[in-house]
């Protein structure tokens, strides 16, 4: 691995740290300020509340969205095992966090692999699944936006 790659590791790596905890303390703080975990049903009326909160969420979630594309093509394109868990842990921490944790792993593939095919192709899982996270954050658009 080059220099300038693992300086990027290095950047990506503190972007997911910085991104895991500044997300998890908002939402440690959004559990705690009702004292109950029953805050967590109050969660998507509150991503309602007024039009930049209606905004954000419906930006992130169509970022994670692209994320998840490229994630997968680059995958399989590079052979990064266990994509669908970073998509899948993208919606359950952050995508923030999970995005430069597969940017971690993708830089690692390219410096085992530097000719690395630029052909890829998608199993019918992967539409499968991209289909389904489309699913997820068109839904939840229209459930955020109305």
């Amino acid at each position: 691995m080059s220099t300038q790659q693992r300086w990027l590791v290095g950047f990506y790596a503190l972007v997911a740290l910085i991104a895991l905890i500044a997300t998890w303390g908002q939402n440690l703080s959004y559990v705690w300020q009702s004292g109950e975990m029953s805050a967590l049903n109050q969660f998507l009326p509150d991503l309602r509340v007024n039009p930049a909160a209606r905004s954000i969420s419906v930006d992130i979630g169509l970022f994670l969205l692209a994320a998840s594309a490229f994630m997968v093509i680059e995958a399989r394109r590079l052979g990064v095992r266990f994509v669908w868990l970073y998509i899948l842990l993208g919606f359950l921490i952050a995508i923030s966090v999970t995005f430069p944790l597969f940017m971690i792993a993708r830089e690692m593939r390219i410096a085992a692999v530097p000719d690395a095919p630029a052909k890829w192709s998608l199993k019918a899982t992967d539409l499968i699944g991209l289909a389904l996270v489309s699913a997820a954050v068109i839904g939840l658009g229209v459930a955020i936006v109305g």
